[in-house]
């Protein structure tokens, strides 16, 4: 296998952002009771998580680095985060209104998501070349993505099934969440 099937797998599969390192759970959780919504905040988060991945590489090894002022990395990371975020919401204003009602308080939530941060300092922490750093971004968010749109369809589909009064809502989507983070667990001895 090459490099970048290897990365592949690893990030959507066997090490994803949501389901195996646990990051990003707020939106998971809040923009999953319906399949649009989690499929534009899927698409939100592959181009956040994407642009700031490339953005904070560029950052961190041309200029935290060269400046020798690394300890400003978080700081740093979560202003370009939250600019692509912004860059994002107004895109999603303008273009496509439903959209941007449906995600509500969550889409200015992706500023603080942990996901995206864990990601930009994943790429740093395992030393990727840019193109790894590109791939991997990549990789996780499609990863976090089809984490989500398995979820939100799962969870379509328990709305339509009798479930016990105290496992309705927040509950059995917490079961739910843990069992597919079991059926991940299953991609651990790929790589």
């Amino acid at each position: 296998m090459g490099d970048f099937t290897v990365l592949a797998v690893s990030c959507i599969f066997v090490n994803n952002i949501l389901l195996a390192q646990f990051l990003g759970n707020c939106p998971f959780l809040g923009t999953s009771k319906k399949m649009e919504t989690a499929v534009g905040m899927a698409m939100a988060v592959v181009f956040v998580m994407v642009m700031a991945g490339l953005i904070t590489w560029i950052v961190d090894h041309y200029l935290l680095k060269t400046l020798d002022i690394e300890y400003l990395r978080t700081v740093s990371f979560i202003l370009v985060i939250a600019s692509l975020v912004q860059f994002v919401e107004m895109f999603l204003k303008k273009s496509i209104p439903a959209l941007y009602a449906g995600l509500g308080i969550f889409l200015p939530l992706i500023t603080t998501n942990c996901a995206v941060m864990g990601v930009c300092l994943i790429n740093i922490k395992e030393e990727y070349t840019f193109f790894q750093a590109l791939a991997a971004s990549l990789f996780y968010a499609i990863g976090f993505g089809l984490a989500l749109i398995i979820f939100a369809g799962l969870r379509e589909r328990i709305d339509l099934a009798r479930v016990p009064k105290p496992l309705q809502d927040t509950s059995i989507g917490l079961v739910t969440a843990g069992m597919i983070s079991l059926s991940f667990f299953a991609f651990k001895g790929m790589v």
